[in-house]
């Protein structure tokens, strides 16, 4: 009879672990887009929320394992021709109130020209958002609504006219809501700003890298797109991970070990 249990638990293992070979969605009110940027496959990065839309990798961007925040990569943007391509979708043209977050590792100080970083494009207009590194050597963000291309001009950690460093991970979030962007770095407001309250809309991609611009050097961890605006409480959460679930793999080990315990 015990043999009989535990074959009996043995296959209901092997089954719950095949139902969780497939990435768990990433849920939140009003969360678009997402991308961990763990893994790409044949060229295509996978919108984490379940959603359907995902991302192509035009050029020369690439997944990599050796600098990650959280899971098991991020993404390598080396080249001025690195770029990804999201294809317009409704609530990604919709939107007025939004939130962008990610974590961001320069790798090179500025060009000394508009290095792009992302871009979420509408007819007319490169800028719902428009987020560059500012044409100023070596390190700021330049983050832009269109109509009147008002946001930040050079903001760093501390605000306007601070500076990033590269090598290191910085958490970013462009917080709009009405006609206001809160723009935040690793967790504390550090610019507020007065933007359109209805900004530049329509039918356009959204674009990671080179757009008409040059792509900055970075890598990226984990996008959030949101069409709401979110709390400074949101986006602590967001940036500590409290969104990720937790990894199949994990369960499948503790649930084998307990398996292994009671039958010896």
């Amino acid at each position: 009879m015990r043999l009989v249990m535990y074959v009996l638990a043995v296959a209901l293992l092997i089954i719950g672990s095949a139902l969780t070979t497939d990435a768990a969605k990433v849920e939140d009110k009003g969360l678009i887009l997402y991308f961990s940027f763990d893994e790409a496959k044949g060229g295509t990065l996978e919108d984490g929320t379940g959603g359907g839309n995902d991302g192509e990798i035009v050029d020369g961007a690439k997944i990599v394992k050796d600098e990650v925040v959280h899971g098991k990569g991020s993404m390598l943007f080396a080249k001025p021709g690195d770029s990804v391509h999201v294809d317009s979708f409704k609530e990604l043209e919709d939107y007025t109130d939004n939130s962008y977050l990610f974590w961001l590792n320069f790798t090179d100080p500025n060009s000394g020209g508009w290095d792009q970083i992302i871009a979420k494009k509408a007819p007319g207009s490169d800028r719902s958002p428009g987020i560059w590194t500012c044409n100023r050597v070596p390190l700021h963000i330049h983050y832009r609504f269109n109509p009147g291309n008002a946001g930040t001009h050079c903001a760093g950690p501390d605000g306007e006219n601070d500076t990033f460093d590269t090598g290191k991970w910085y958490h970013i979030a462009g917080i709009k809501e009405g006609a206001e962007l809160k723009f935040y770095v690793d967790g504390k407001e550090v610019v507020k700003i007065a933007v359109p309250k209805d900004h530049a809309q329509g039918a356009e991609k959204l674009y990671i890298g080179r757009t008409g611009y040059n792509a900055a050097k970075f890598y990226i961890d984990d996008l959030y797109v949101y069409d709401r605006a979110l709390s400074g409480k949101e986006v602590a959460n967001v940036m500590d991970g409290g969104l990720l679930p937790v990894e199949p793999e994990d369960k499948v080990a503790t649930t084998w070990g307990q398996l292994k315990k009671r039958r010896d």
